[in-house]
This record gives structure tokens, C-alpha cells and sequence, in this order.
């Protein structure tokens, strides 16, 4: 099977799924081509049988903004033409989608329709959907680039029903989740640890993951943060870059406690960061999925999150985690203080997390799932 991909290349989740996505379709024999605005976050140095186009779109004076989706769609053509691809996957509706549906017209229309289309296959992984998708900006031709992909998955039964009721379409839509590498994302045996960084062994060690934008409600991980802070002398990992960041330590400046503060930016693979704390907050609004929650499930380190979204298919309420109702810092902050204060339910619940990880989100299982999906929509 010769598979085209695209995606973001950015850091992202729905980039970093594509990229493990194909590394694994790759390991398993098949010939994988990336098709992108650059090599995506996760790919690296080279790998067998995987490919990398970047799409170079025109930097021309007339254009106030460059016209990508058009230079995606040819190179999508171009590569689907020339590697005789099976399948094009695209990840992100807009414009991958769209993109995708304009090169299979140009390459019908060249051939003449003596060749087998290529297929389409789309996945949604959220923000394309609850809010780019539903901007009327985009909204039309979203929901067109639905209709007219040859198959349609979404990472979360969450995100399938949005999908639908949405867009009031009547289409199949598979569920498949993320996925996760457990032998990456594992409980600390090796690596960089608390002492690298000049934290003590016997410190409390929290963490959150994001792009800090709005939806991940900052202000709510400060206020759980500075309520940690009258119980017990923690520290608070930060990994991740966006507009909310400069806001946290602004807030942590007038209270007090910035030392307690630490940022590392953007980090290609945070297994080890994860594996060394003992609580992930995550108190978004909304998430689709959640894949830095089953992350930390892999690691063996618990989740403490909002009730909301996606995030109920992967953290299981007082089994791996707690979920909360949005907004209500106070309750994730006592949960916090509650695993911080008893290492035995922390153990008990890392130890859940850990299994459920690998039970239900390994990559082999998860990457099996799409295998089974790509031969049925080749096959219709």
C-alpha cells in the first residue's frame, strides 16, 4: 500500500498523530509520502520507506496572502501521480481536505478516468470542527470536504456526534482514537531526572501541557497551583508555548510564588518530563481528546482534568484520575492536594492509568484499526 499523508507539521496533536501514524504504517512495510508545508515536528532523521514533499507555494506581490491550499493541491496531485499512491490521508479538515478533493478532480480529469480515483480519507481531530469549521468563514466548504471524502474518521465519539450535529449530516464516521507509544511514554526508569534539573526527589512535582491559548483556562491552573502552595511547597512544570503563558507568570509574580515556576517551551518528546511528575492538570474548557492525558496514563502519572469533552473516553473518574466540572479549580485543587498527600492512591492510580494504556491506546492496536479501515474504503 503506498499512502500519502497530510497534516500540520507543527507540534500540535493532530500533526504529531499523523507523523507516529505513518512512521508505524512505514515499520510495517508500507510506503509512506508526507505531504506538507515543511517536515513535520516528529519525523526527523530519515526513515525507510517514508518520504517528505513540502509544498512551495508562489511568493508573489499580487497575492496578499499566499494561496496554499491551491499549491497543497497541486503537490498532492503531483505526488499521488507520480508514486502512484493508494490512499491520501489527510489530517485537519481545512485545507487539507478540501485540498485533497481539488487533486483528485485534476488527476481524474489528466487520466480521463481510465485509473482508479484516489481515495480519500479525512480525519478530524477538533479545533477543524468546533472552531474553524463552524466559523462561517469556513463552514460551507468544511462541510463539503466532508461529503465528498471517501471515508471519514474522528479521534473521539465526542468529536463524531459534534461532527454530525453540527453539520446535521446524515455520513458514516468512524472512531478511532489517538494513540500512544508505551514504550516511549513509560513509568521513570532512565533519563533525565528531578535532580537534573535541581528539583528535590522529595519535592511535589506537577505538570501541565498546552499552546496556552484561551480554551486551556490558565488562570484556573494558577488558582489550583497557589492552593497546592498552602499545603505543601510544590513545583509546576510548564511545557508549551502561547499567548496564556506571558498571563501565568504575570499572576504568579503578584502572588508570589514564580519560583515555584518553570517553563521549558516547546519539547519534542515530553515522556520524561511527564514520567517525573506526580500530577498532570489539565482544567481546559474543552478538549476533543486529550492526548497529553493519555500520555501521562502511559507514564503512570495521574490526570487531573476537567469533566469535558473527549477527555471522558481516556481518564476513568477515581480509577487513573479525577474529572471535574469546568471552572471548579477548588475541586481540582483539593483532588490535587489529595494524591500529593497519599502516595499509595497516587501508586494505585498511576498503576490503572498504565494498564489502561496499554489495553485500549497502544499504537499497534490503534494502528491496526486504521490499517482495517484504509482496506475497506480501497475495497469499495
Amino acid at each position: 500500500m503506498r499512502i500519502g499523508i497530510s497534516c500540520h507539521p507543527t507540534a500540535g496533536g493532530s500533526g504529531i498523530l499523523a507523523t507516529e501514524l505513518g512512521l508505524e504504517l512505514a515499520r510495517r512495510g508500507w510506503e509512506v509520502h508526507f505531504i506538507s508545508s515543511q517536515t513535520p515536528a516528529r519525523l526527523g532523521e530519515y526513515r525507510e520507506r517514508v518520504f517528505v514533499h513540502e509544498v512551495d507555494p508562489l511568493d508573489y506581490p499580487l497575492f496578499e496572502y499566499t494561496p496554499f491550499a491551491l499549491a497543497l493541491a497541486v503537490k498532492q496531485a503531483e505526488v499521488a501521480r507520480a508514486f502512484n499512491l493508494d490512499l491520501l490521508h489527510v489530517h485537519y479538515a481545512i485545507p487539507h481536505a478540501t485540498s485533497a478533493y481539488l487533486a483528485k478532480q485534476m488527476l481524474s480529469h489528466r487520466d480521463g478516468g481510465a485509473n482508479r480515483p484516489l481515495r480519500i480519507v479525512t480525519t478530524l481531530h477538533g479545533t477543524d470542527i468546533t472552531l474553524v469549521g463552524k466559523d462561517p468563514s469556513y463552514f460551507d466548504v468544511t462541510c463539503f470536504s466532508l461529503k465528498v471524502s471517501d471515508g471519514i474518521t474522528a479521534v473521539s465519539d465526542y468529536l463524531v456526534k459534534e461532527t454530525l450535529d453540527l453539520f446535521n449530516l446524515d455520513l458514516p464516521i468512524e472512531r478511532i482514537h489517538n494513540f500512544v507509544d508505551v514504550d516511549t511514554y513509560t513509568p521513570r526508569t532512565e533519563g533525565p531526572c528531578r535532580k537534573d534539573l535541581g528539583f528535590s526527589e522529595k519535592e511535589p512535582l506537577l505538570i501541565h501541557i498546552s499552546n496556552f491559548r484561551e480554551v486551556k483556562r490558565i488562570p484556573d491552573l494558577m488558582h489550583i497551583f497557589q492552593r497546592v502552595l498552602q499545603e505543601t511547597p510544590a513545583r509546576l512544570m510548564l511545557l508549551g508555548e502561547g499567548p496564556e503563558l506571558a498571563r501565568a507568570f504575570n499572576y504568579a509574580r503578584d502572588h508570589g510564588f514564580a519560583d515555584r515556576l518553570h517553563a521549558f517551551g516547546r519539547v519534542g518528546n515530553p515522556a520524561c518530563f511527564i514520567a517525573m511528575s506526580d500530577v498532570l492538570l489539565l482544567p481546559s474548557s474543552s478538549e476533543t481528546f486529550g492526548l497529553v492525558a493519555l500520555e501521562a496514563l502511559s507514564c503512570g502519572t495521574p490526570v487531573v482534568a476537567s469533566r469535558v469533552g473527549g477527555l471522558l473516553e481516556v481518564v476513568r473518574h477515581e480509577v487513573d484520575g479525577y474529572l471535574e466540572t469546568v471552572g471548579d479549580f477548588e475541586a481540582m485543587a483539593a483532588r490535587t492536594i489529595g494524591l500529593l498527600k497519599d502516595p499509595s492512591q497516587r501508586t494505585a492510580f498511576g498503576a490503572a492509568g498504565r494498564q489502561r494504556a496499554i489495553a485500549s491506546f497502544s499504537r499497534e492496536r490503534i494502528v491496526d484499526q486504521y490499517e482495517a479501515y484504509y482496506r475497506k474504503i480501497l475495497e469499495r
